[in-house]
């Protein structure tokens, strides 16, 4: 039996920053990482994709304490595009008080895991890659206290347990499962609460690489936060990609024929490749899909990946059993932009701090400080937008443009513009006042039997 502080379920960003914040405090963290093999990693490592990449004032949440080093960006944005069946809207500005310098980056998500784990090491967290969570039994009996068992047999026991084991939430579905109805642990089946994402890395003609900007085409494809990307990477390699639900079934589609990537013949929704080569195919007519030919060396099979989102909307944590969670598990990833990032970042590194120091019990209403803003804003817009169809992004994207200042746009700017901005921003408010006080977590602490 292994004794430590605190265990740490997933080597990602959440759990790499928790088991930095642990061992900084002096405890003795240990963080488990099952690991997956990829092309442009060299050994094994967290379940991670090269995502739309961090914006400038994400930068700040995330609140690392020292720069990310430049050998893990890929490319320096100037811009996000927009594009609407009709209207494009560009923003050179978050709109955010941020502290870095630029709109934002691309980065190289293996290298900046790497540069994660490497930081939790350093600390002095113990790393273990290579070896699953298959079953965690928790005593809540005097000081809360859980073993872990490995699939390789190993056993550990910890006082604190910080899950970070993604938006599939497999050992953290298991672990709340004690504690909450069937009713709401199957509200937070992955298939219920996730998007699904797909992407290819290809190289694009020269006379067609955008490197100083993300682009993200909406109204094109059906389902709620639905949308294709293109990020550029390196050289003249991008990812284009898409997100869009999970089970979402043809024949629930209304107005099928004003999304520009279905089509007449189609008997089911596209898989994500056809996606790609239709919208390659519309927006760059004059070219042929083996212009854009894969870059097989990148991501996980081939030159491609599919990836789950996890939700916009957050769960809190049954601290007074010990646990936290924290990263993807937790939820809170941006609705508009595919990034979580910098939530999993923020809410790891004070789950492990609080760990570190004995008290967790703080941990829901410290994320709530840290990060709510953020999430509540997200939270909003997505609820926001549900049912838009392509003329409604439209009609948003034309608004903006009208009363947008210089680069960037405040949703209070929306009220100068008529009776649908005024409208869009009564609507906005409301909708925010609604989420007061944490009211966007879709499972609240005393939800747990704890």
């Amino acid at each position: 039996m292994q004794y430590a502080d605190v265990a740490i379920v997933g080597g990602g960003p959440a759990g790499a920053a928790a088991g930095h914040a642990a061992a900084s405090e002096g405890a003795d963290a240990v963080v488990i990482e099952k690991g997956v093999p990829r092309a442009d990693r060299d050994g094994l490592g967290p379940d991670s994709t090269d995502a739309a990449g961090i914006l400038d004032y994400w930068v700040d949440i995330m609140d690392l304490g020292e720069p990310i080093p430049e050998h893990v960006k890929h490319r320096e944005l100037s811009a996000a595009e927009f594009v609407g069946p009709t209207e494009t809207l560009e923003l050179t500005e978050t709109g955010m008080e941020a502290t870095y310098p630029n709109f934002g980056f691309t980065m190289h998500r293996a290298r900046f895991d790497d540069w994660l784990r490497e930081r939790a090491e350093n600390a002095g967290a113990e790393y273990r890659v290579g070896t699953a969570v298959g079953d965690i039994d928790s005593e809540l009996t005097g000081v809360p206290s859980h073993t872990l068992t490995l699939r390789d047999g190993t056993e550990i026991e910890a006082e604190y347990l910080i899950l970070a084991d993604g938006p599939q939430r497999t050992v953290t579905g298991q672990v709340l499962e004690q504690w909450l109805s069937a009713e709401q642990t199957d509200r937070l089946a992955s298939h219920r609460t996730n998007h699904i994402a797909y992407q290819e890395y290809r190289e694009l003609p020269r006379e067609l690489f955008e490197g100083d900007r993300i682009k993200f085409w909406w109204g094109y494809m059906p389902g709620h936060t639905a949308y294709p990307w293109i990020f550029p990477n390196d050289g003249r390699t991008a990812r284009v990609g898409l997100t869009m639900p999970i089970g979402l079934e043809l024949e629930n589609i209304e107005n099928r024929e004003d999304y520009r990537l279905l089509d007449p013949s189609d008997e089911r929704v596209p898989q994500g490749s056809t996606y790609i080569e239709r919208l390659l195919e519309r927006i760059y007519p004059d070219y042929d899909i083996d212009d854009f030919p894969l870059v097989t060396d990148r991501g996980k099979s081939g030159g491609t990946e599919t990836y789950p989102i996890s939700s916009t909307q957050p769960i809190e944590s049954p601290t007074k059993a010990n646990v936290a969670i924290v990263g993807g598990a937790m939820g809170g990833t941006s609705a508009f932009h595919e990034g979580g990032d910098h939530v999993a970042i923020r809410t790891g590194s004070i789950a492990g701090r609080l760990a570190g120091l004995g008290a967790l019990r703080a941990y829901n209403s410290e994320w709530h400080r840290a990060t709510g803003d953020e999430v509540r804003r997200n939270c909003v817009f997505a609820d926001m937008v549900r049912g838009y169809q392509p003329d409604d992004w439209d009609r948003l994207f034309g608004l903006i443009n009208d009363v947008k200042d210089d680069g960037g746009f405040s949703i209070d700017e929306a009220v100068y513009a008529g009776w649908y901005g005024a409208k869009l921003y009564g609507e906005y408010r409301w909708k925010k006042f609604g989420y007061r006080d944490g009211r966007y977590a879709q499972v609240r602490e005393d939800d747990y039997a704890v």
